[in-house]
C-alpha cells in the first residue's frame, strides 16, 4: 500500500475509534483524525515487526483494518490521558 492508501486508511480507522470510544476529546476532530492516522501507522508497523505479520499487502485485508483501528485507539486513550490532565 502507498503512503496514500495508509492516510486514508488512518483517517477512517480514527473515525471508528472515536465511534468506538465516545466522549469529549481535549483536541477537536482534525487532533482525531490525525491521531488515527498516527494510529494506523504505528499499527502496521507493530504488527508487522512485533507479530511478523505485515500488512502492507492489500487495503481490504482485515488485519490490517484491524491493526489500524488498535494503534488509533491506544494512541486516542494515550493523548485522553494525558491531555486530560492538564486541564
Amino acid at each position: 500500500m502507498g503512503i496514500i492508501s495508509w492516510i486514508v486508511l488512518g483517517l477512517i480507522a480514527g473515525a471508528t475509534a472515536k465511534v468506538l470510544l465516545p466522549g469529549r476529546d481535549p483536541g477537536g476532530l482534525i487532533v482525531t483524525t490525525l491521531i488515527g492516522v498516527a494510529g494506523a501507522f504505528l499499527g502496521g508497523w507493530l504488527s508487522a515487526t512485533v507479530l511478523d505479520r505485515p500488512v502492507d499487502k492489500q487495503f481490504f485485508d482485515l488485519a490490517t483494518w484491524v491493526a489500524a483501528i488498535a494503534g488509533s485507539l491506544v494512541l486516542l486513550i494515550g493523548y485522553r490521558v494525558v491531555a486530560g490532565k492538564r486541564r
